[in-house]
């Protein structure tokens, strides 16, 4: 008699504003080991969906989303500007989240007179007007910002080029769709409220596209600890693959029965 098969746990990634399910790939050896099934939603406008154009809000994409995604409840693990969509499908369609790993996420990108722990809206301004006049040296600069001053660049720095080259790079009207999405979007009033889904939070106190003090606002709001890495920035599951699967294995093998 063979021995009974072991069961995948199903997670459901999406990637952040500029890249591809690509940007994942040094992640299947990892996760296969732990059985963790790997499927992906890719942003409207990026990677194969290159041709496809949403409203540019962020009801309207997780609506995009939630219709991709199998009947029963998934776990999310949502990066960057993946983890506000995450975040908005949770809030939005509690019935069909399971849980939520949030990497590097912020409620809100741009800062604010109650919000220091954003971004001045001429950065986002300014990459917008970039897109228009010099394309890939945007691309490039924000690639970048993903690894500033880390002691991995070197070998970070590849593999987020292959995932643009592999996976395809994305449309400008889905970056700027995406940008518009950055611009808007505030979800801590709603997070207020709570979450009915267990969350995770991780995230590296050398980031320099969501600031620390975010992370930790969250955190608090949701009571919950964040998981960070001292020496990481806005890649966590690149810069140090080995901590991130174990934090999102742990995260699985906690809540396995939700």
């Amino acid at each position: 008699m063979s021995a009974p098969q072991q069961i995948l746990t199903p997670l459901t990634l999406i990637h952040g504003w500029g890249f591809n399910r690509r940007v994942f790939d040094p992640l299947h050896e990892f996760f296969a080991r732990a059985r963790i099934e790997m499927s992906f939603w890719e942003l409207p406008g990026h990677g194969e969906r290159i041709g496809i154009e949403i409203e540019p809000t962020l009801s309207a994409w997780a609506r995009d989303c939630l219709s991709a995604l199998p009947r029963e409840p998934q776990v999310i693990l949502g990066w960057s500007l993946g983890g506000l969509v995450a975040l908005e499908l949770a809030l939005r369609f509690p019935e069909r989240i399971r849980g939520l790993i949030l990497v590097c996420t912020t409620p809100r990108f741009l800062s604010g007179p109650d919000w220091p722990d954003g971004h001045d809206l001429q950065v986002l301004e300014r990459f917008e007007h970039d897109l228009e006049e010099q394309y890939e040296a945007t691309l490039r600069n924000f690639l970048l910002l993903q690894i500033c001053n880390l002691a991995a660049s070197r070998e970070v720095v590849p593999r987020l080029r292959d995932a643009l080259a592999s996976g395809g790079v994305a449309r400008v009207s889905g970056l700027r769709a995406g940008l518009e999405i950055l611009k808007v979007s505030d979800l801590r009033y709603a997070l207020r409220g709570g979450l009915r889904q267990p969350v995770a939070l991780l995230a590296g106190k050398r980031d320099r596209l969501v600031m620390p003090g975010a992370i930790d606002w969250m955190a608090h709001t949701l009571g919950i600890e964040p998981a960070w890495l001292v020496q990481a920035g806005h890649v966590p599951f690149l810069t140090d693959p080995d901590w991130f699967t174990r934090q999102v294995t742990g995260f699985l093998n906690a809540h396995a029965n939700l």
